[in-house]
This record gives C-alpha cells, sequence and structure tokens, in this order.
C-alpha cells in the first residue's frame, strides 16, 4: 500500500531528479533499449516522481494512484490535452476529436454522443456482438491454425462500425485493418523521421506510409458522412447525434466535417484497437495458465450450455470480469497518459509550472509490488470481492479516470466478455510453445508478433494435455522480462495521440 504522508514539505521550484540525460537526445537511448521496464526502474529509484527529458523537452513521471487521481479526477481542468498536439507529427490526424479536445467543447461534444453509451443503449449491442462472432466460429475448426491479432482487429472493427455508425464493414476489413497499422503502429525510422523533421511523403518512407494510411481512412470516413447527409436523416446511433450536435465553442453553430470525422476516426481507432488487444492478451495468457482457462471454460459450461451469452448469463460467470480485469492489469492497452499542466499545481511539494508535460503511466502502477501482492504475476481470483484485496483508488486506471474516463468502456466491457466467452465454448486457442509475444510499445501496448494460435477443442481431455500452470509462470516472466524491446517513438507518438477516446 502507498505509504501516508506526513507534513507537507516546502515548494520546490525546480522539477524533481530523475535518471542522468544525454546531450541533445536526453533519455531517448534508454527508452528505445527497453520503454517499459526504463519505467519501471526509474519508479524502483526515484520513487513516487521523477524527471526525464524528451531531447530538452522535460517530462515528469508521476508515479502515486493519488497523482493519478489529482490529475485525472480531482483537478482534471487544470491540465490540458489540447497542448500535446503543438508541434507534433500527430496534430493532424484527430485534433478535433474526443480525445484531444478541452473544456466546454469536450463537456458538449461528449454529452452529444453519450446517449449512444447509455446502459440500455449498449445492452442492445449484444445482438450484433453474438451475431458477428459466431460468423467466426462458424468458419474455424478445430486443429486449425488463425493469427488471433488480425482476427480480433477485423471483428472488433466490424463490430465498432456497425454498432456505433450502423455501417457492415464486413467487406473493408482487411484494407481498413491494413490502415489502421500504418497508422497507429510505430518504428524506429518513423521516430527518426520526425526528429529530424523529415516530411517526404513517398510509399518508401514512413511518414508516406502513415500519410497513406489517413488517406484511406479519410475516404471511408467522408464518405461515410457525406451518405448520411444525402439520407437526410441523421438517426440516433454516434453519427447521427455528431451530425445533430452543437460545437460547443465561443461561436457556437453545429460541428465542422473536420470535427466529425476526427471523432469518427478516434471512435473507429480507439474503439477497436485496445479491444482487439485487450482480448489478444487474454488468449495468451490463458494459453500459458491452462489452469485457470481450464476452471473458466467450466464456469462458462455450466452456466451457458453452449449458448450465447446474455446480459442476464454474462453476470452469472464474474470469472469472466476477473480474468479481463487481471489481463488490464498486467497489460494494459493504454499504457501511459499525458497532460500538459495548464495552470500551476503544487504536487507533494513540487511546483508544476504552466506548460509542463506529465506522464501517468499504467503499465508501472499496475505492477507496483508495493500496491499488488505478487505484483507481476497473472492471479485473476484478486478481483474476487471474497478476497479482500484493498485496491488504492487510482491505482488501477485501464479506461483512464474523471470525467475523460473512456466514454466506449461500457461497450468494450460487454464486447470483450461477450466474444471471450463464446470463443472459450469452443475452443482452446493454443500458441506454439516457442512463441514469444514480445512488446510494441507505441500508442497502445501490442504484441510485437502477432499472436498464431492452433484451434484446439475446448473438450477438457484436450485442456488436459496442456502444460501445467506450475511450470509456465515463471517461464511467462522470464519471457517477459527477456524480450521488452521497444521503439524509439514509443513515447514520442504518444504527445499527440495516447490511449483510448476520453
Amino acid at each position: 500500500m502507498v505509504k501516508s504522508r506526513q507534513a507537507s514539505p516546502a515548494p520546490q521550484t525546480t522539477l524533481p531528479p530523475g535518471p542522468r540525460s544525454l546531450p541533445v537526445v536526453g533519455n531517448l537511448l534508454s527508452l528505445r533499449l527497453d520503454p517499459l521496464g526504463f519505467l519501471q526502474q526509474v519508479q524502483r529509484t526515484y520513487g513516487d516522481m521523477a524527471t526525464l527529458y524528451f531531447g530538452k523537452q522535460p517530462a515528469v513521471l508521476l508515479f502515486r494512484p493519488e497523482h493519478v487521481r489529482y490529475v485525472l479526477v480531482e483537478h482534471p481542468g487544470a491540465f490540458s490535452n489540447r497542448s500535446l498536439l503543438q508541434g507534433n507529427r500527430n496534430a493532424a490526424l484527430a485534433s478535433e476529436g474526443l480525445l484531444t479536445i478541452d473544456g466546454e467543447a469536450h463537456r458538449q461534444q461528449r454529452r452529444a454522443v453519450q446517449p449512444a453509451f447509455h446502459k440500455k443503449q449498449v445492452e442492445g449491442y449484444a445482438s450484433i456482438i453474438a451475431d458477428f462472432t459466431q460468423e467466426i466460429l462458424a468458419r474455424w475448426q478445430p486443429g486449425e491454425q488463425v493469427n488471433l491479432s488480425q482476427a480480433m482487429q477485423e471483428l472488433t472493427l466490424r463490430i465498432v462500425s456497425k454498432c456505433l455508425f450502423s455501417i457492415d464493414l464486413a467487406n473493408q476489413l482487411a484494407p481498413l485493418g491494413a490502415a489502421f497499422d500504418g497508422l497507429l503502429s510505430n518504428s524506429t525510422s518513423s521516430a527518426v523521421e520526425d526528429l529530424l523533421n523529415i516530411r517526404v511523403d513517398h510509399p518508401l518512407t514512413a511518414y508516406g506510409k502513415r500519410m497513406a494510411a489517413l488517406r484511406e481512412l479519410d475516404r471511408v470516413i467522408y464518405t461515410l458522412i457525406a451518405q448520411r447527409r444525402e439520407q437526410n436523416r441523421p438517426g440516433q446511433d454516434v453519427l447521427g447525434l455528431l451530425l445533430s450536435a452543437e460545437s460547443g465553442e465561443a461561436d457556437g453553430g453545429k460541428l465542422t466535417e473536420k470535427q466529425i470525422h476526427d471523432h469518427l476516426l478516434t471512435f473507429l481507432a480507439a474503439g477497436h484497437e485496445t479491444t482487439a488487444i485487450a482480448l489478444v492478451w487474454t488468449f495468451y495468457l490463458l494459453a500459458r495458465h491452462p489452469q485457470i482457462r481450464t476452471q473458466l471454460q467450466a464456469d462458462l459450461a455450466a452456466t451457458l450450455a453452449g449458448n450465447a451469452p446474455t446480459i442476464e448469463t454474462l453476470a452469472k460467470v464474474p470469472m469472466l470480469d476477473w480474468v479481463l480485469n487481471e489481463s488490464m492489469r498486467l497489460y494494459p492497452p493504454a499504457w501511459l497518459q499525458m497532460r500538459t499542466v495548464a495552470q500551476e499545481t503544487t504536487l507533494d511539494g513540487v511546483v508544476l509550472p504552466v506548460g509542463t508535460l506529465l506522464i501517468l503511466s499504467q503499465w508501472v502502477l499496475h505492477r507496483r509490488p508495493d500496491l499488488w501482492t505478487e505484483a507481476e504475476e497473472f492471479r485473476p481470483e484478486r478481483w474476487n470481492p471474497a478476497n479482500e484485496q484493498s485496491i488504492p483508488p487510482g491505482a488501477y486506471f485501464p479506461f483512464g479516470g474523471g470525467p475523460r474516463t473512456c466514454i466506449g468502456m461500457p461497450l468494450a466491457q460487454l464486447e470483450s466478455k461477450m466474444i471471450l466467452a463464446m470463443l472459450l465454448q469452443r475452443f482452446s486457442p493454443e500458441p506454439s510453445p516457442e512463441y514469444i509475444p514480445g512488446f510494441q510499445p507505441g500508442i497502445t501496448l501490442r504484441p510485437k508478433h502477432p499472436l498464431q494460435v492452433t484451434l484446439l477443442s475446448a473438450s477438457p481431455a484436450d485442456s488436459q494435455t496442456a502444460e501445467t500452470e506450475t511450470g509456465r509462470v515463471p517461464e511467462l516472466v522470464r519471457r517477459e522480462k527477456a524480450n521488452r524491446r521497444g521503439c524509439l517513438a514509443a513515447l514520442l507518438s504518444l504527445l499527440g495521440f495516447s490511449g483510448t477516446a476520453r
């Protein structure tokens, strides 16, 4: 648990200490080698607060649950998302989406689309989720090899487009998936081009690949907007609500085409990417812990008896929540959140001037050993209320917090539980024993290598052939520590586009 503070220290006028930085590049070399491990080591060395440098730009890392609460929940108005876009290459991507706008515009535009995420509305999406998931399962056979990363990306993209925009993208999933990969994934080459301010729009450059991906997404989104306008009846899905929404800006009026485009791009990107990644990491963890998977499959069989889940039956399988919560604790799809100080703030005795960049890391706080028992281990039972494990507010925030909590959280949670329940009733996805996921810590925390699996039957006989959990837990930890190889773009990309739609 976090130790309680005594008397507050006198305010400091300098930023907190941190690891030594190099001229010109700051701490970027350490971040290139191992961004996840480096941030954890900074916390272990410097405690609750430390300063890094992106080149010459300082960034203050905040590592206490109380810091998360202060920034995201208690004083959100004192911190800005929008200023993160200044001078950043991602500024043109979705600068007018919910993820990046601030103030009254954010409040009003979020309220405008909130009806699409009300409880009854989200529950109505269950049949879409079940139908689309069943279509995939009907095509799969025991013994078949499947790229589960690609399958989950395409499934969640199809679900979010149908639920939120009333359009079935079944025939466009492959090109759209490739476009989102080009837009969201990050590479060393793209980071180098950014640092050198290279903007060569050519198919061989990282910048050119991003622009090509964005043009493909622009084509789909602007076509979708035009088609809905031609119908002359907005509807009550997210697109319809945006077409009818007020801007919330000082000059009033409706949202512009650019604003609607950026909202749709944000919802499409965040709405499918984070859910797909959460499911992939969950299937990976369950394969590495077959006893837990077998227990969950037994609960599903007893409750659902092979049928598609409903809102009522999902509530009778609490282990689904425990497994997904624990998966997002260990592998949070949104692994960093950034804010810029908009009003001078004193936090734990340190004065943070206006313009100071702040970083909150789900990856670090979700794995702090003083906050979590056996923090590096996959233990879904820790979420069982009967175990009475105390989790400090702010220690777990996979969907953010406060007024910018991910607006799509209810849909993402329902979607994840339904897909997990339906797939595990039919199959036990088993990766190769040699499979090592690695990490691609960019805008989201993707596995570096796609999860290729063999679809074993979900019958108990097949489950017993897997390795025992006892032997796999240390192996999982060893592989994770040995393969944290990030990329130089990991944190830079988040200066303009981080996490889920908030």
